[in-house]
């Protein structure tokens, strides 16, 4: 049976379909020529994610994720990672107030809606890691006191590749909290010929004006929640799941961890595409990005050059549809 969707359902989808439209048209008045990355950078922000940002220099990296921080009316902090940063530099640190005779709080550059993280694998593993909690758990953990992070919390960040010279590896429990991974690659010789005209003398980035905020980005993220997946492509997901960890090109798998995320995007490109409902179309799109970079190549793959992005898309031709994927409940 088909589902039909109720009113108050329609209602909220069309809400997030005009406040996602306005935040894309903002970011592509800066990021020209990508719809699918600015695309994708939407989809993880409504599924309550994280955004890691891969490319070389010079490519729009950190422009794309001041441009979505910028389109929303909230408390945006940035961090660029350098060698020397601290942990307590990213969570905050306990000061003793010699007034007071007490310990005094004073948070870090975490403590915001959306926190930019510049060229994040400059920084060393340990200052990587100040992340972790923040990511996962939504909370900061400093000298035994716990402070509960404000919603919505979206880490956007930035890196180079790893053959790039003053950088350190991601620690895997740091890629495996990021949502998704994004390249923003070259721009087309249009798109570029444009950019040279309209960035030449000035940056577009200081016109950019807030199109959402806040209380909005929660409501969408509510809408996201109610999205329907079915038994089927939960079933998919798992089998998905199970075929990284069995695949002879993969010495780890995909996570339990980054099932839940790769349905949570779902559900949000569903919700982009009109949809109160997750088809496994939407499980494909988002395979990729979502799992691709949690997962680590045997040496076998690694010297046949094959990327782990050509093992998922692979595996998304022999793992097998469902037969009759429902609507229903």
């Amino acid at each position: 049976m088909v589902r039909r969707p109720d009113s108050a359902g329609t209602a909220g989808l069309d809400d997030l379909l005009a406040s996602s439209a306005r935040i894309t048209a903002n970011i592509e008045r800066v990021i020209e020529g990508k719809p699918d990355v600015v695309r994708l950078s939407l989809v993880v922000l409504l599924a309550e994610g994280h955004l890691l940002i891969e490319d070389v220099p010079g490519v729009g990296k950190t422009m794309l994720a001041k441009s979505l921080a910028r389109s929303i009316d909230c408390s945006v902090r940035r961090i660029q990672f350098t060698p020397d940063l601290l942990p307590s530099d990213v969570t905050g640190v306990s000061i003793f107030d010699q007034e007071s005779r007490e310990f005094e709080f004073k948070p870090g550059a975490v403590f915001a809606n959306l926190v930019v993280g510049d060229e994040i694998n400059r920084a060393s593993p340990k200052t990587q890691s100040a992340l972790l909690e923040a990511m996962e758990e939504r909370q900061v953990s400093v000298d035994g006191v716990t402070y509960v992070l404000e919603t919505p919390f979206m880490v956007i960040a930035t890196q180079n590749p790893i053959e790039m010279e003053g950088t350190y590896p991601l620690p895997e429990a740091q890629r495996d909290r990021f949502t998704a991974r994004v390249t923003v690659g070259y721009p087309s010789a249009a798109a570029e010929l444009d950019m040279l005209g309209s960035h030449g003398a000035s940056d577009p980035i200081d016109d950019l004006e807030p199109v959402a905020d806040a209380f909005e980005i929660r409501k969408l993220i509510e809408v996201v929640r109610s999205v329907h997946l079915s038994t089927e492509v939960k079933r998919y997901v798992v089998d998905l799941l199970s075929a990284t960890r069995a695949s002879s090109h993969l010495r780890l798998g995909a996570s339990p961890r980054s099932g839940l995320q790769l349905v949570r995007a779902a559900r949000a490109a569903a919700a982009l595409a009109g949809r109160d409902y997750v088809l496994p179309d939407d499980v494909q799109e988002l395979a990729v990005p979502v799992l691709a970079h949690r997962l680590l190549l045997t040496a076998d793959a690694q010297v046949s050059r094959r990327s782990a992005a050509d093992v998922v898309a692979d595996l998304l031709e022999r793992t097998p549809l469902p037969s009759s994927p429902t609507r229903g409940r």
